[in-house]
């Protein structure tokens, strides 16, 4: 499906409040309430908008650090990266985990409530799950720019 700058403004709407009402959406991207109803549909159903979430704060939530690790693998052999991938969906603590190209294999993000959970998960979980060789631990300072809306343009 390629988009329209109509379908881009939709998107954009939504990525900024995915609980606004059909009305208002339309009223601001220009269409009537109908039109804007279908064009929100066929973009689910291409699968561009993917789900609809709430977006916590993590202080008010309990998990106020975000801590980033570097991960080496033992291996880069498909069944270790599998292994490895299928253990990282299962912790609810990774917030996100890419697979690398470069110095490490795979970098998380972690949400924590403070370093000493953050220990707590790394020796609980992460040194134990087989295939992991090594973990550095990165410790942001400051949070500059976090956003989850993709630049449409």
């Amino acid at each position: 499906m390629k988009l329209d700058e109509i379908d881009r403004r939709i998107l954009r709407a939504l990525q900024r409040d995915g609980r606004i009402q059909n009305v208002e959406l339309a009223r601001e991207v220009g269409l009537s309430p109908s039109p804007c109803l279908r064009r929100v549909k066929l973009l689910e159903d291409a699968g561009i908008i993917d789900r609809y979430v709430a977006v916590l704060n993590p202080v008010k939530a309990g998990l106020p650090l975000s801590l980033f690790a570097r991960v080496w693998l033992t291996a880069q052999d498909a069944e270790t990266i599998d292994r490895f991938m299928a253990a990282m969906r299962k912790l609810p603590e990774v917030m996100e985990c890419y697979i690398m190209l470069g110095e490490s294999d795979a970098l998380l993000r972690v949400a924590v409530s403070d370093l000493d959970d953050y220990r707590q998960f790394q020796s609980t979980h992460l040194t134990k799950i087989n295939g992991i060789q090594n973990v550095k631990t990165d410790v942001p300072s400051q949070v500059v720019k976090q956003t989850y809306a993709l630049p449409l343009r």
